[in-house]
């Protein structure tokens, strides 16, 4: 991280939005290309607007508001996300968010419940620590449920004073339209490949290119996938490509797209399509530049509507990927789907 806790491609960004603390909007919906780095922007500007002794609008760093924050600790923020996401982040049960039921008998939510929401009113009847501001980051706001998100539209529609939430999300025409409205919406661009291959570089990754590129551009998003392990083409990815050429139907690569996240092979997959739909039009591959030459070979005989059909679905799953489904079923039915529209017309 750079001054005040941005990453180096916000810092302008972060500047200029600083500025106009004076008359600041009473929400924002900070938003972007999934992995730019919308939590960390939200989360250092929740730093900057609680610091004592702001340097030129950012974080001093060393003051007491800041040691707080950095800490955990500080009277006027909270951090609103699913319990699932906090515990995966180390929280522990913290009011923040993070609710106990009973001796948890209950699996952690992956959506932010109504009760988070509720858990904020009396926390804006309280005065706020020198008279400063009181900031609410709440994340990903796709994660709100239609419950929640009409119980926040209230509070936003009736901002309780001194009070600035920071509403993080990748896809905003996922959110209520109403809750769109109330925010003032900050767009953060991707930066560009330089930048955000040599921070990827200062992280101590290997072939920054290669990643970057299979992350979209998105710089947090290609660290995480780099160290993952593995290549920027997962090899499960490779193995699909080689059915693509066989009339054979593999039950363990099912078995092994069952055992992943759900959302990381329905991403991976959309990525190929695409790179796969590039090479039909003989433009240059986006995502997996490295399987260039196997896609183009693949691409001339491929039929159109299938691949556009498969990339739909694809589309249609990743949004509900966050609902409970049988992974084997989803598994076995979308590799089955793939390989139809991937492999050649006969």
């Amino acid at each position: 991280m750079s001054a005040g806790g941005f990453l180096p491609w916000h810092l302008d960004l972060a500047r200029s939005w600083l500025q106009t603390r004076d008359r600041f909007a009473h929400a924002w919906l900070i938003h972007g290309l999934r992995g730019v780095g919308q939590v960390a922007f939200a989360q250092a500007g929740a730093k900057s607007l609680l610091c004592e002794s702001p340097r030129a609008g950012l974080a001093c760093g060393t003051c007491q508001a800041c040691h707080w924050v950095e800490s955990g600790n500080h009277p006027d923020l909270r951090r609103i996300r699913p319990e699932a996401l906090a515990l995966q982040e180390g929280a522990s049960g913290e009011a923040e968010g993070v609710q106990e039921e009973g001796a948890r008998k209950k699996q952690a939510s992956r959506e932010i419940r109504v009760e988070q929401i509720r858990s904020l009113l009396p926390w804006f009847n309280t005065a706020t620590h020198r008279a400063g501001w009181r900031v609410a980051v709440l994340y990903p706001a796709e994660q709100l449920n239609t419950i929640s998100a009409n119980a926040l539209l209230k509070i936003l529609e009736e901002p309780p004073e001194h009070t600035v939430f920071l509403v993080v999300a990748d896809a905003p025409d996922r959110l209520l339209p109403t809750l769109v409205s109330r925010c003032r919406r900050l767009p953060l661009s991707v930066p560009t490949p330089e930048a955000a291959q040599h921070w990827l570089l200062q992280q101590g990754i290997d072939e920054p290119a290669s990643w970057l590129a299979a992350s979209g551009g998105a710089p947090l998003h290609a660290l995480e996938l780099a160290r993952a392990g593995g290549e920027a083409c997962p090899s499960w990815l490779d193995e699909f490509l080689r059915l693509c050429t066989t009339p054979a139907y593999s039950a363990g690569l099912a078995d092994q797209l069952a055992s992943l996240p759900t959302t990381e092979w329905l991403d991976g997959f959309q990525r190929l399509l695409v790179d796969l739909s590039l090479a039909a039009r003989n433009a240059p591959i986006r995502y997996f530049p490295s399987r260039a030459q196997i896609m183009h070979a693949m691409a001339s005989g491929l039929d159109h509507r299938q691949l556009s059909s498969a990339l739909r679905w694809l589309t249609q799953q990743r949004r509900l990927a966050s609902q409970p489904l049988n992974p084997k079923f989803l598994a076995d039915h979308g590799l089955a789907l793939l390989l139809r529209a991937c492999r050649p017309v006969s």
